[in-house]
């Protein structure tokens, strides 16, 4: 297969794989409402506009592009608003996808791979998490990726439908050329928070709960650099083709990071303190996301090759505070949230 449909493809993780596809050799389009990416994102591949509910559309680009496999991005993916708002992730992440499928099986597609996340595992029995942990989310955002998964188990059973699963730990860091990185608005995420803090961009980075039973009482998670991810899915892509049969995989490094870990490495990439204010535990955050990520290693031949956290944190740290980058303009006013988002 070389012609790939992307879906969500102008934003972070998407872009990224995007540009990965275009290194390879696949021809992609990327499909996307440009409400949480960028066209700037999107240069590596033809961009069609459109809504994920516009079956007709999706279609349309199928046929004419000739696509030939599907990853699939497109989703609300903020665990505290998913809790505020859950008709909006049932809606975007679970009808939207419905839509995709019946387009993608009204045009004879065989093959997708889908940006799933360790959220569906809510609060593991076991660290490191293994894809046979049972999946039970605590968030609305973790329960509407795990319905898509569920979806695509029985579109294989039913329409031989044959998909990839990728179930991500933290994303973070930023291209290694310096050409893509987080640009989101409003910012959820923890690295990028920090580093627009130390920036001054923020006035405090705000915790959420420090009382955890860990190691320094603040969340742990497993950070994995989205030039990593976006190897990963070429090579989902790569173990379809090559005849494997549908399944799921933790994408993670096997190595947990605490809040204040992350917060002490990007003082140090920086040279410049962050003004932290503590808060209460929120719900919906479990205290430790790590992955075990060997049967990615075993069967699709990924393993993370660029996610230390140094790496991770001095990547984002020079696209935040490039020349001209909207990162660099200080904000009406001062954000406080720090996402743990899975």
């Amino acid at each position: 297969m070389n012609n790939i449909l992307v879906t969500g493809g102008a934003g972070y993780i998407g872009s990224h794989t995007s540009k990965q596809l275009a290194r390879e050799g696949y021809s992609a389009v990327v499909f996307d409402n440009i409400g949480k990416g960028h066209r700037w994102a999107a240069r590596w591949a033809p961009l069609v506009e459109g809504e994920l509910e516009d079956t007709e559309l999706l279609r349309h680009t199928i046929r004419s592009h000739g696509v030939e496999a599907v990853i699939h991005f497109a989703a609300s993916a903020c665990v505290a608003e998913s809790m505020r708002d859950p008709q909006r992730y049932f809606r975007n992440n679970v009808a939207g996808t419905i839509s995709l499928l019946e387009a993608i099986r009204d045009t004879g597609i065989r093959y997708m791979v889908f940006s799933s996340t360790c959220a569906t595992y809510g609060c593991p029995s076991a660290i490191p998490i293994t894809e046979s942990e049972t999946q039970a989310p605590v968030n609305p955002y973790g329960e509407s990726k795990l319905f898509v998964e569920r979806m695509l188990h029985w579109h294989t059973h039913a329409y031989g439908l044959r998909y990839v699963s990728l179930r991500y730990f933290n994303a973070a860091g930023a291209d290694l050329d310096g050409e893509l990185g987080e640009d989101h608005d409003p910012e959820t995420h923890l690295i990028p928070l920090t580093i627009q803090t130390a920036l001054r961009q923020r006035e405090y980075l705000e915790v959420f709960g420090t009382d955890y039973p860990t190691r320094d009482g603040t969340a742990i998670r497993d950070y994995i650099h989205v030039c990593d991810l976006a190897h990963a899915h070429v090579s989902a892509l790569r173990y379809l083709e090559r005849g494997g049969a549908s399944d799921a995989f933790n994408l993670g490094t096997g190595r947990g990071i605490s809040i204040r870990e992350i917060i002490e490495c990007v003082e140090e990439v920086s040279q410049r303190m962050v003004a932290v204010r503590e808060a209460p535990r929120r719900s919906g955050d479990p205290k430790e996301l790590v992955a075990d990520p060997s049967k990615a290693e075993r069967l699709l031949g990924w393993r993370p090759r660029h996610s230390d956290l140094r790496n991770i944190v001095e990547t984002a740290w020079n696209w935040h505070r490039r020349p001209g980058s909207e990162s660099c303009k200080t904000p009406g006013g001062f954000a406080r949230a720090a996402e743990q988002r899975s």
